[in-house]
């Protein structure tokens, strides 16, 4: 049965990438995005096999850290890649559970950088007690949940992800908590948890980003 803490966990894996993993996702992405030209702030791109690859055996190693606050975590989808410059974020949102009684449930997601903007480009989650962020349903046993977890609502991630923040979760009183992890330590957070990534100041903030799901990927 999924918690509803599961839903709001923050985890980091401060050895997810090695230096050489690394390198070798930096190196990919130079050549996959050589002709590249986001049209929207945060496009994401799917990741090329090659960096699928690196990334799906840094989850598996990952897992066992990953899920001892989340156990109803089996695996993630693929890998998307983004980038932002100078004058870019991602505006503070809300993933949420897409199809909450469906398998596989996106519980929560995971975001590695292989390259951190010179200034700015941090990522935060935001806390609030305010009952704007919840749809106010409730899921139980019947929907693989314990009983009573609420549902909080939820944004798209297509075309163009959070281009601006919406008007029910601007207008609520929020606490930032700013991450200060580096470039290869992933950070995992619930679909529930509120987050974002501050403005770039300077430099090119460059991010792989996935869903964490409560079934195992094919194959």
């Amino acid at each position: 049965m999924i918690h509803v803490s599961e839903t709001l966990m923050l985890q980091t894996v401060e050895d997810f990438l090695t230096s050489d993993e690394t390198a070798r996702l930096i190196k990919i992405m130079d050549s996959e995005t050589a002709d590249w030209h986001p049209v929207g702030q945060a496009e994401v791109l799917p990741a090329p096999g090659a960096a699928q690859q690196i990334l799906a055996e840094a989850t598996y190693r990952a897992l066992p850290a990953i899920r001892r606050g989340t156990p109803s975590i089996a695996g993630a989808t693929p890998w998307s890649y983004t980038e932002l410059t100078a004058g870019q974020s991602v505006p503070t949102h809300l993933d949420g559970i897409i199809s909450p009684r469906t398998p596989p449930r996106r519980i929560g997601r995971i975001g590695v950088a292989v390259a951190e903007a010179d200034a700015g480009g941090r990522f935060y989650i935001e806390t609030t007690s305010d009952p704007a962020p919840w749809t106010g349903a409730v899921l139980g046993e019947a929907d693989g949940y314990l009983p009573g977890t609420p549902v909080s609502r939820s944004l798209p991630h297509a075309p163009y992800p959070h281009a601006a923040q919406p008007a029910w979760l601007a207008g609520p009183r929020k606490s930032r908590w700013l991450t200060d992890a580096g470039a290869g330590v992933a950070v995992a957070y619930g679909a529930q948890v509120i987050h974002g990534v501050t403005p770039v100041i300077s430099g090119r903030l460059r991010r792989f980003v996935t869903d964490l799901v409560d079934t195992p990927p094919a194959g």
